[in-house]
């Protein structure tokens, strides 16, 4: 009969679409499992995989505070480079890297060498500060700190600011005039760079701490001292006691042992002297310090760079034995 026909004939077509839809239905649910499982297992990878990078950066971070143990005091050993005067800027830099140093402080003054013209001081131009943080991020050093230096007018002094805020710099090292102390503790809020009185010995102005103490009353908090350990000694001051009386107030070091308490002593392997390093460092670290102490060997000047080398193992040593 044609209605029957009609009928199995359109029973059979619903029949056949939703065999189609089923049959999609299952494929689709498969392909979104797959793609599920894909995705779960990616991220499983990814998250080891990070945690590996996190384990390593970890391991790395511990190693160099196993190897550098004043790193976890917030201590930045590094050198000035006038241990190096008798050679270039970039010289410098590959010895101070070569006696397991990564923080310099420059001088003004010194030929920079390593195919960049001229002498680092302030008013070189932007392309050649450039240029030398070029070489130092590819030497793997910092420069942290400039000096010893001045100015003789506040435009001189801005200068020398601007060129610390190019270069990245903490601390200035410095020795200025007294009258123009009032002008360096402004300039360092305006520029957030800190400016610490060196003292050379006596009779230099800051020879003695009692001096660097009434210079900063009333001043900002950022202008404090460099303590030049083997001057102190060379004036026959106690390094120790110089520090403790200017507690809260030490921006950073220049750091050195010397053969005898003497106008005439000359620098020997720290630990070796008589600047009683072991007792500064205690000092400091009672202190809870925090910055740069710059290695300053001032004798066998054509190559100290093994004598600074022993220096600095010796300190690393002597951090280590800290309680």
């Amino acid at each position: 009969m044609p209605g029957v026909a009609v009928y199995w004939k359109r029973k059979k077509i619903i029949l056949m679409k939703n065999f189609l839809l089923t049959s999609l239905a299952v494929l689709c649910l498969a392909a979104s499992c797959k793609t599920s499982s894909t995705s779960d297992s990616a991220a499983a990878t990814s998250s080891t995989s990070s945690s590996a990078s996190a384990t390593t950066s970890t391991s790395a971070s511990t190693g160099d505070q196993s190897a550098n143990p004043e790193v976890a005091l917030g201590w930045k050993l590094g050198a000035q480079a006038y241990t190096f005067n008798r050679f270039t800027f970039a010289e410098a830099i590959d010895k101070i890297k070569s006696c397991g140093l990564s923080y310099v402080e420059a001088f003004p003054g010194q030929t920079i060498g390593g195919g960049i013209e001229g002498k680092m001081e302030p008013s070189m131009s932007a392309e050649k500060r450039n240029q030398i943080l070029k070489m130092l991020q590819d030497k793997g050093v910092k420069m942290v700190s400039f000096g010893v230096t001045g100015a003789k007018d506040e435009a001189g002094w801005r200068e020398l600011f601007e060129f610390a805020v190019a270069m990245g710099l903490e601390n200035i090292t410095m020795e200025p005039e007294p009258e123009f102390i009032p002008l360096v503790s402004k300039l360092c809020d305006e520029y957030q760079i800190n400016a610490a009185l060196h003292n050379h010995p006596t009779p230099s102005r800051y020879w003695n701490p009692d001096v660097v103490i009434a210079a900063m009353q009333g001043q900002s908090t950022r202008l404090g001292a460099c303590a030049d350990i083997g001057h102190w000694v060379r004036s026959g001051l106690d390094p120790v006691e110089c520090l403790k009386k200017l507690e809260g107030h030490v921006v950073q070091l220049h750091f050195k042992d010397l053969n005898e308490k003497s106008k005439n002593a000359h620098d020997v392997h720290w630990g070796q002297g008589v600047s009683n390093v072991d007792g500064v460092l205690a000092e400091l670290k009672r202190q809870n310090f925090k910055g740069l102490l710059s290695a300053e060997y001032e004798y066998n000047w054509e190559n100290s760079a093994p004598d600074v080398t022993a220096s600095v193992q010796y300190f690393r040593e002597a951090v280590k034995k800290m309680d």
